[in-house]
């Protein structure tokens, strides 16, 4: 049986990013990522067994309860880390975790943006693991291009895990150019 795939999410960066990026204001409910769909496509991206993992800033001693339980119920372990105020605590925890695969082994599809797992990722890859970012492709952090293996796969046109239409420019090819989109 092939080992799993880890599918680690770096909520905090996918909402900024979403909010801050892509929306240039706070994500109503109806435009947030349908975490169902992302666990669905890990599963069928590489076709072994998903481990979902959700990492979550616990720092202020609150967790919003109801998405947590909605995680829960989509079989994804949320994982929420408490830190001193000064520590990037979800960063922290999936650097710690991808280092941990790379001792343990699986492969990893890794939600986030940011540049800051680039050393555990060049790892991984270098030690023979698959690896795949999720995210929006324009913002993704420029360091994973550059790396031999990785996989990149676009949270709205490739997961589709969105139920409406994001404003976004992006560059298309033409071969995925649909004008009726613009009509």
């Amino acid at each position: 049986m092939p080992g799993p795939t880890y599918l680690l999410v770096d909520g905090e960066n996918i909402d900024a990013t979403l909010g801050v990026s892509v929306l240039s204001r706070r994500p109503n409910p109806e435009e947030r990522p349908r975490w169902d769909r992302v666990r669905d496509f890990a599963t069928e991206t590489w076709g072994q067994p998903v481990k979902p993992l959700f990492f979550l800033n616990a720092t202020n001693g609150a967790m919003p309860m109801p998405f947590v339980q909605a995680l829960l119920a989509m079989e994804y372990r949320p994982i929420p880390l408490a830190g001193d105020g000064t520590e990037k605590v979800v960063d922290l925890g999936i650097q710690r975790t991808l280092e941990a695969i790379l001792e343990r082994g699986g492969d990893v599809l890794l939600a986030s943006h940011d540049g800051d797992f680039l050393p555990q990722v060049r790892a991984l890859l270098e030690d023979g693991h698959r690896v795949g970012v999720l995210g929006f492709r324009e913002f993704v952090n420029a360091g994973f291009a550059d790396l031999p293996g990785i996989e990149m796969y676009d949270l709205e046109m490739d997961v589709r895990a969105f139920t409406t239409p994001l404003p976004r420019v992006r560059i298309i090819p033409i071969d995925e150019f649909d004008p009726v989109a613009y009509l």
